[in-house]
């Protein structure tokens, strides 16, 4: 096979390619193979367009023997790392044709998933450790003692509701994100879920001693939207708020219609004068299972699964979260949704 039939071969495959001749330089690359390594890479030795001791060796192997190989291939693009498996084969007399196929998403949703799974059985963990004390504690020790039976029951209580909780919150997370997809066509009054919302949040308030105050909501603001999911949302907010917020403060809960990239859109502010946040925390504040303050979410009934709830709803809804917040100032939670 020379090198005029494998132009159009070359040109045809989807993925980054180049063939390496038998003076061990890179004979052609198709236009994704030039645009991932650089135009510079034809004529010269493999070493000078990726520095991977794997790949060179697999290529002077299947260069000697015909075997089929491949090698995993670390590239910085874009100052991002990727990852690539490169398939190498033998196509013609010391002709062989290397094929990129990037998997880096499949590698990052796989540490997700490990991640995931690892954060789960943390959260699951603790309590169920707690729970298995404190039975074999009532089945001897305490057995007789009448007193400390009901502490012990009533701690055994408060840690079944927080798996409990944990549950839940596993089962809100994952039918968001099938639904994730599928925009909601019913239209619906913010105003009315708002007002909903606060009114059933009132109690938790009174009990924390703050006041939540809904400003700019008279009129109708009508949204594409689902009402539950809608009030899963703003019920996360608030609540975070008045969890988090010093007794006897003010939550304000601000309605405003302003223009965005996709059109007329109607924004929800939820602002707190808590403690706020150091900005070092802000990106990651909508992954699963990241806390600011592990054990005051914990202690405040929180599972770290709320926010990121909060996001993907945000999402299907094809809006937009914001969060701005300074320490000693308080904190502001946007949430953005368009009107058409």
């Amino acid at each position: 096979m020379d090198q005029a039939d494998l132009t159009p071969i070359l040109a045809a495959l989807p993925l980054p390619a180049f063939v390496v001749g038998d003076q061990e330089r890179i004979l052609m690359a198709n236009a994704t193979g030039l645009a991932l390594l650089g135009e510079g890479i034809i004529g010269r030795h493999p070493a000078i367009a990726m520095r991977n001791p794997a790949l060179l060796q697999a290529i002077a192997d299947t260069a000697a023997d015909g075997a089929v190989r491949q090698a995993r291939v670390a590239l910085s693009r874009d100052s991002q790392e990727e990852t690539f498996i490169v398939s190498i084969s033998a196509i013609g007399v010391r002709l062989v044709l290397c094929i990129f196929r990037d998997v880096s998403e499949e590698e990052r949703a796989a540490q997700i998933r490990r991640d995931f799974v690892a954060n789960v059985s943390h959260e699951l963990r603790t309590p169920l450790t707690a729970l298995m004390g404190f039975i074999e504690t009532l089945k001897h020790a305490a057995r007789e003692d009448p007193v400390a039976r009901d502490r012990f029951l009533a701690i055994m209580e408060q840690e079944a509701s927080r798996m409990n909780r944990l549950v839940q919150d596993l089962l809100h997370l994952s039918r968001v994100e099938a639904d994730e997809r599928v925009r909601p066509r019913e239209r619906v009054d913010l105003g009315d879920i708002l007002r909903s919302t606060i009114d059933s949040l009132q109690p938790l308030a009174d009990g924390a001693g703050a006041r939540v105050e809904l400003v700019g909501a008279q009129a109708a603001l009508p949204v594409p939207g689902d009402s539950d999911q809608l009030t899963q949302v703003f019920t996360n907010l608030v609540e975070n708020a008045v969890k988090y917020g010093p007794a006897g403060q003010e939550v304000l809960v601000a309605v405003r219609r302003e223009d965005s990239i996709r059109g007329p859109a109607i924004r929800v502010d939820v602002t707190d004068r808590g403690e706020g946040i150091d900005e070092i925390h802000l990106p990651r504040l909508t992954e699963r299972f990241y806390r600011v303050d592990t054990h005051r979410s914990r202690e405040k009934g929180g599972t770290g699964l709320g926010l990121a709830i909060v996001k993907h709803i945000v999402n299907r809804h094809r809006g937009w979260l914001k969060i701005e917040s300074a320490v000693g100032e308080g904190s502001t939670f946007s949430v953005i949704l368009p009107e058409g």
